[in-house]
C-alpha cells in the first residue's frame, strides 16, 4: 500500500516504472525532484492524494519491477547509454531539423514563440551532448571500476575530489538545468498542443518534443534515483574494496 506521506515519487517509480505515465499525465517531476513525497507534490499542485494514489494503484503491473534496483551498476549504466543516450543522439538533430522547417513555414504567425522554442531546444541539445560525454568518459567508467574492484576485493579507484559524490553532484546539477529547459518547453507550447493551423510537420514536432520530455524524465530518473544513490552506497560500504 502506498504511504503518501513517506514514499517519494522517485521511489514509487523505481518500484514500478509504469507509474511514470501517471506522473507524466499530471506533469509531476519524478526525476529531478524525485525526493518529494506524494503528499508534498499533491499539495503543491492542488491534487487530491487519494485520487492520485488510486491512479498509481491502477497502473499496469511492471514485469521488470525492481530490475534496475537489483542488476549490476555496470548493466544499468550500459542500459542508460544504449537506450537513452542513443535515443538523444538521434532525436535531438531530428527535432532541430523539424523545428527549423516549422519556423520557415509558420514564422509569419508563430515566429515569436517558435524562435524562443528553438533557443531552448538548441541550448538543451548542447548541454545534453556535453553531459553525455562526461558520463560516458568519466562517471560511468568510474562506477564500473568501483564495482569491479568490490568483486575482486581490491581497493577502488580514486574518485575526483576524493569521492564519487563530486561528479555525481555535477551531473545532478546538469539534470536540474535540463529539467528546467523541459519545463520551459512544456509551458511555451501549452503542453505540446499544436495551434489550429498547424501542418503535419508542426504536429510531428510537438509529438517529438513530447517523446523527448518523457524519455529524458525516465533517463534522469534512472540516474538520479537509482544509479547514483547505489554508486554512493557502494563507495560508503565499510568493506568496499577490502582484501
Amino acid at each position: 500500500m502506498i504511504a503518501a506521506n513517506k514514499e517519494s515519487v522517485g521511489e514509487l517509480v523505481a518500484e514500478n516504472l509504469a507509474r511514470a505515465q501517471v506522473f507524466e499525465k499530471h506533469h509531476i517531476d519524478y526525476c529531478c525532484q524525485g525526493q518529494r513525497t506524494l503528499e508534498e507534490v499533491c499539495h503543491e499542485q492542488g491534487l487530491r492524494v487519494d485520487t492520485l494514489v488510486s491512479e498509481l494503484d491502477s497502473a499496469p503491473a511492471d514485469d521488470n519491477a525492481g530490475t534496475w534496483a537489483s542488476v549490476s551498476l555496470t548493466e544499468l549504466a550500459d542500459h542508460i547509454i544504449e537506450r537513452h543516450h542513443t535515443y538523444l543522439r538521434s532525436a535531438l538533430p531530428s527535432i532541430a531539423e523539424k523545428l527549423d522547417n516549422v519556423i520557415e513555414a509558420h514564422s509569419d504567425r508563430h515566429g515569436g514563440f517558435l524562435l524562443r522554442l528553438r533557443k531552448i531546444v538548441r541550448g538543451l541539445g548542447q548541454e545534453l551532448t556535453q553531459h553525455m560525454m562526461k558520463e560516458e568518459l568519466m562517471l560511468f567508467p568510474l562506477i564500473r571500476q568501483m564495482e569491479a574492484a568490490e568483486r575482486a576485493g581490491i581497493a577502488p579507484p580514486a574518485a575526483p575530489g576524493g569521492s564519487i559524490n563530486n561528479p555525481i553532484c555535477m551531473m545532478v546539477h546538469e539534470h536540474d538545468t535540463a529539467g528546467r529547459a523541459l519545463d520551459e518547453m512544456h509551458t511555451l507550447t501549452g503542453g505540446y498542443v499544436p495551434p489550429s493551423d498547424a501542418c503535419n510537420t508542426f504536429r510531428a514536432l510537438y509529438a517529438a518534443l513530447m517523446e523527448l520530455e518523457s524519455d529524458l524524465h525516465m533517463h534522469i530518473h534512472l540516474e538520479n534515483n537509482i544509479l547514483f544513490p547505489r554508486a554512493a552506497e557502494l563507495e560508503a560500504r565499510p568493506d568496499s574494496g577490502a582484501p
